[in-house]
């Protein structure tokens, strides 16, 4: 567990200095690059990255304030809130990304042998199906 939150500091201080970029931030507006026509529900974020919807809302109105992001309604549902990435979000993300990369490549991928890196993607893939799987 020490280790973990030690990685997860280093990373975040990195992507900080690097991008002015919190953890979070990076990872919504990585979802969103990935996701057709960059758009997704807020719920859907919330549900990927395993946080509370008001956690999200927070976040997408701090990204809103920055140009990242810009929200809109969910066709069909007036409840429904879709959070969109603006061309300035994503040249925020692609100019963040190489720093964020070469930081875990420093503190994590280039440490391990490539026996360990394979035993790291098995034991994440066993968490990773425990820990997804319907209760």
């Amino acid at each position: 567990m020490t280790a973990s939150r030690l990685l997860h500091d280093r990373l975040e201080r990195d992507l900080l200095a690097a991008a002015d970029m919190p953890p979070t931030y990076y990872e919504l507006l990585a979802l969103l690059s990935e996701a057709p026509e960059r758009t997704m529900r807020m719920s859907d974020l919330a549900h990927w990255t395993n946080s509370k919807p008001s956690r999200i809302s927070h976040a997408v109105g701090k990204l809103e304030q920055k140009g990242w992001v810009r929200r809109e309604h969910f066709a069909g549902d007036r409840r429904g809130w879709l959070a969109v990435l603006t061309d300035e979000g994503l040249a925020a993300l692609q100019a963040a990304a190489p720093p964020h990369v070469a930081s875990v490549r420093e503190h994590l991928i280039d440490l391990l042998t490539r026996e360990q890196l394979r035993h790291l993607e098995d034991i994440s893939r066993t968490l990773l199906d425990h820990l997804c799987a319907p209760a």
